[in-house]
């Protein structure tokens, strides 16, 4: 495991003092004892929604920062352990609380595990139709979301299953059909295999420690990853799926909910409150994107339709811009969907998705780039031009000039490298997620020079992309559920735990203060984190 220094961590993502905030701190030891590294401890509040963890050091000390006033739930997480919560606990400016927590052994549970760790878990040699089921689990269903929420944490028969299969087949038939149709002998081997691993007569045992593999595949961090503190926000409303929380002007978070839910939310972090504006589109509208403009407007994708769509802080209500499908493809992403968007200065709205393109709300037309006919991620650079990274085989990044609209290619060093999230840092260079090379890319437009970073990690899957004031950059791991900071300079990474499995971490964006914001859609939460200083 690579580590980077506490000096160099501590640069990076300090909290913003409260003017009337608490602080609980503690100690946690095991079953024995001894200290306890490495336990989540979480201050909850039911009045705002806000859900603060924190994790125990070496010596079992743990600090909740920058708490305002209020009733907390004080709880505890540690796969394959437990402890009992504290309720009721009211805290105020003046508080400087202190509260230890023991442990004691319980079990790892399927839902705890990391969807790398459930792939290599599950079953796959108990016939053709037992592996062809797994295959549609992780290379369809996994697109979205994993197992742990949705699966592991329910128990349903066999019928129960088909009816909760049959429902993505209709909410996300533009997705699931987009390239190859989702056949009925998919919907069945994937329903059979699911009602295989978590139905009533499941063959996994209880726990997945008690397999033989588990060991290998268990996940340590080192001492440096214990100063991480995340604060995150529960939305109101259930199966959400809040894809991401960008800050607009007055200091709000945008929030656009992917699948059916057909709304866009906007929440206010003081208060927790979570205000909904929906969608005209009857159907799966799966926003994707939602994005505050500087005229004070929110532009949205919504890739189930292929619709941009735009919130008007005036009537607060949304307008809508279909684009073309492909003659014949109509519905399915194949034929024309809509992903990641940006505002430039000018106004113009671009949106990757198929095909690439830029949107004049002037004329209210869209000019698509035949040359990019897929890109998934983007950004604009101080210039205006976009940036766009191709997650397709031997996909490349490029550039669309601002004034010309001229694209420009460049070739990734690594072969299949499956660029996902592209970000520009201060200094101008182009940092890009290798999502299935497991490496994240800096390209330097000014010398057209690559270098790649290895990441940790048989399946580093790196997601969202993020770059803080310090230049580190932030990213996310879909399939082994951390998060990762790695330090330019020298190239190491420091990997974090989160705070709940299955973090479907799609986007990172910075807010006034200098925290990365996330949205967990499978959690139904956003917020953000931060190292909080050494030794405190």
């Amino acid at each position: 495991m690579n580590r980077i220094s506490l000096t160099a961590l501590a640069l990076t993502c300090a909290p913003v003092a409260l003017a009337h905030a608490a602080t609980v701190t503690g100690t946690v030891t095991g079953p024995d004892g001894s200290p306890f590294r490495g336990a989540f401890v979480q201050a909850e509040n039911a009045q705002n929604n806000m859900l603060v963890s924190a994790l125990s050091d070496r010596q079992g000390k743990y600090r909740i920062p920058e708490l305002p006033s209020g009733e907390y739930r004080l709880q505890i997480r540690a796969p394959g352990f437990a402890g009992d919560a504290a309720s009721g606990v009211k805290l105020d400016a003046s508080t400087d609380l202190t509260k230890s927590f023991r442990l004691r052994t319980d079990m790892v549970h399927w839902n705890d595990i990391s969807q790398y760790q459930g792939t290599k878990l599950f079953p796959s040699a108990l016939g053709s139709n037992v592996l062809h089921g797994k295959d549609v689990l992780v290379g369809r269903c996994f697109a979205c979301h994993g197992f742990q929420t949705r699966m592991a944490s329910y128990t349903r028969d066999l019928d129960g299953w088909r009816d909760r299969v049959n429902f993505m087949r209709g909410a996300m038939h533009f997705f699931l059909d987009g390239a190859q149709p989702f056949a009925v002998a998919d919907a069945d081997a994937v329903t059979n295999y699911i009602n295989l691993l978590f139905g009533e007569h499941s063959v996994l045992p209880p726990s997945p420690s008690g397999m033989p593999g588990y060991k290998n595949i268990a996940r340590n961090f080192p001492d440096a990853a214990m100063q991480i503190v995340y604060v995150e926000y529960q939305i109101p409303k259930a199966n959400r799926m809040p894809w991401s929380a960008v800050e607009d002007k007055k200091g709000m978070f945008w929030i656009p909910y992917y699948g059916a839910a057909n709304r866009i939310g906007r929440l206010d972090p003081n208060t927790g409150k979570v205000d909904e504006f929906r969608v005209p589109n009857d159907t799966t509208a799966a926003i994707h994107s939602a994005v505050p403009a500087p005229d004070g407007s929110v532009w949205l994708t919504e890739q189930g339709a292929n619709k941009l769509g735009r919130w008007d802080p005036a009537t607060q209500k949304i307008t809508e811009y279909q684009d073309a499908y492909l003659p014949g493809k109509e519905g399915v992403t194949a034929g024309g969907d809509k992903h990641t968007l940006r505002v430039d200065a000018r106004g113009r709205v671009w949106a990757t998705g198929r095909p690439m393109t830029v949107f004049d709300p002037k004329t209210g037309k869209f000019t698509r780039f035949a040359e990019i006919p897929s890109a998934y991620g983007l950004a604009l650079d101080k210039d205006g031009n976009c940036w766009f990274a191709e997650y397709i085989q031997d996909g490349q990044i490029g550039k669309i000039d601002a004034k010309t609209l001229k694209v420009t290619k460049w070739k990734i060093p690594a072969a299949d490298a499956r660029p996902r999230r592209i970000q520009v840092g201060a200094d101008g260079n182009i940092w890009f997620a290798e999502f299935k090379a497991g490496q994240i890319g800096r390209f330097d437009p000014k010398t057209q020079t690559f270098r790649e970073f290895p990441l940790p990690g048989p399946e580093a899957t790196p997601y969202a992309l993020g770059v803080d004031a310090s230049g580190a950059v932030w990213y996310s791991s879909e399939h082994m559920d951390v998060i990762g900071r790695l330090d330019p300079r020298n190239g190491q990474v420091t990997e974090f735990p989160v705070p709940q499995s299955e973090n479907t971490m799609r986007e990172f964006f910075t807010d006034s203060k200098g925290r990365m914001w996330f949205g967990t859609p499978a959690n139904n939460k956003v917020g953000y984190f931060y190292l909080a200083p050494a030794g405190k």
